[in-house]
């Protein structure tokens, strides 16, 4: 129990910053495919498979709700207040984690090259989707309290919503960095944040964002499950290209402020930050060891 505490918590706050996913640390601490399974048990899985699955899920879930609760109420202001050090501390976790991937799926990768075109689709895709994203549309925000968003913007929070939670159930490009790309990372994080102290006005946007979330987790969690089980080294090589292009997305984070700012130079890049990164990604690979024991 305390130690699915401890992963749906990890998971968390991977989900609620842009850098590396809460599927990336399912992966790094070994419990990805039963995270999957138990998610695809709850679509199609037998009595005794669904009964499985749920309980795994809550055991997981009560950690991630705390933990993405906790980061909601302070990760705002730290966010906006420090941006340069967080984007160095993202590009840590993006940097280190791949080779960990890499190496936990040799079978995958190795003496299969022909499958780097999936690579570069991937990161070819976030890259593109960064680039080309209604950020520009959203520049100093989104106002998402009751009456101040329109019809469009509701629209761009259901899409999100189901891209995001695509992006978290992967092991590779997060949640929160696709919420960067569209220019509603601030916003949603800043609205949950005053849910939680009881500022309801938000309460429609965020509804919209989950009801998106709901329809992505249905829709994608089979496809997941399918790819992964039937093009495993394709799926890995799109997963590694997407982290690769989701490097774009960090070094272009503080264009998506409220206020925004420069893009994270070499001057502002904090080495610090970015060894912290590299550190956490360790220290979770290490914790993965002690849970297999």
């Amino acid at each position: 129990m305390v130690m699915n505490f401890i992963r749906g918590f990890c998971m968390a706050l991977a989900d609620s910053v842009p850098g590396v996913s809460g599927g990336t640390i399912a992966f790094l601490l070994g419990f990805y495919d039963k995270f999957i399974g138990s998610l695809n048990a709850l679509i199609g899985g037998t009595k005794e498979e669904r009964k499985d699955g749920i309980i795994f899920l809550i055991k997981i879930g009560i950690g991630w709700v705390i933990g993405f609760c906790m980061a909601a109420l302070f990760i705002t202001s730290v966010f906006e207040s420090h941006i340069y050090q967080i984007s160095s501390l993202f590009l840590g976790f993006v940097i280190f984690a791949i080779p960990i991937i890499v190496i936990e799926e040799k079978e995958s990768v190795a003496e299969k090259y022909v499958n780097i075109i999936w690579g570069i689709i991937g990161a070819a895709l976030v890259a593109a989707i960064t680039y080309f994203s209604s950020s520009t549309l959203l520049a100093g925000g989104v106002n998402l309290s009751v009456g101040k968003f329109s019809i469009g913007v509701g629209i761009l929070l259901f899409v999100a919503g189901m891209v995001a939670i695509s992006a978290m159930v992967l092991p590779g490009i997060s949640g929160s960095t696709i919420l960067m790309i569209f220019g509603l990372y601030v916003p949603i994080i800043t609205a949950i944040k005053d849910i939680l102290h009881l500022k309801l006005e938000y309460v429609p946007a965020v509804f919209i964002f989950g009801g998106g979330v709901i329809a992505g987790a249905l829709l994608v969690v089979k496809l997941i499950k399918y790819v992964l089980d039937h093009f495993r080294s394709q799926t890995v090589y799109f997963i590694i290209g997407m982290m690769i292009g989701s490097l774009y997305a960090i070094v272009n984070g503080a264009t998506t402020l409220k206020e925004p700012k420069a893009a994270l130079s070499l001057s502002t890049f904090s080495i610090v930050f970015f060894i912290i990164g590299g550190v956490i990604i360790f220290g979770l690979q290490k914790l993965k060891s002690i849970s297999e024991k």
